[in-house]
């Protein structure tokens, strides 16, 4: 499956963004998808992800803001964020695995597949 992340952009705190995960190929249906975020000289970090069943998971630092959902006809996943930080600024990349189990889903090596990322930049 190859996955193509979208919707990035530069807003001013407190703002919105509706970030896309695209799949060509397999149907995404199939699969967890994850969210995961890089920042300047940081490590990769678990954001959120959801799992075929549509349960969702979020790291602390965006639970609350962050909502992420999957319209399996469109074979796409979202992840709506509010009340943007200065702090969330990073490249955003979406990840998709068929058979992560859920003491994995926030760990960024139990994803096999990896779409380019997109930059979100959260102004002052």
């Amino acid at each position: 499956v190859q996955l193509q992340a979208s919707g990035g952009g530069l807003v001013q705190a407190g703002g919105s963004l509706r970030l896309s995960c695209s799949s060509s190929g397999r149907a995404l249906r199939t699969y967890s998808v994850g969210w995961f975020r890089q920042a300047p000289g940081k490590e990769r970090e678990f954001v959120s992800a959801i799992r075929t069943s549509f349960h969702t998971y979020y790291s602390d630092s965006v639970k609350g803001r962050f909502t992420i959902s999957r319209d399996n006809a469109q074979n796409t996943v979202y992840m709506q964020m509010n009340s943007l930080r200065p702090e969330d600024t990073a490249i955003y990349f979406c990840a998709a695995d068929s058979s992560l189990i859920l003491s994995s889903m926030s760990s960024a090596s139990a994803y096999d597949y990896w779409g380019r990322g997109t930059l979100v930049t959260v102004s002052s």
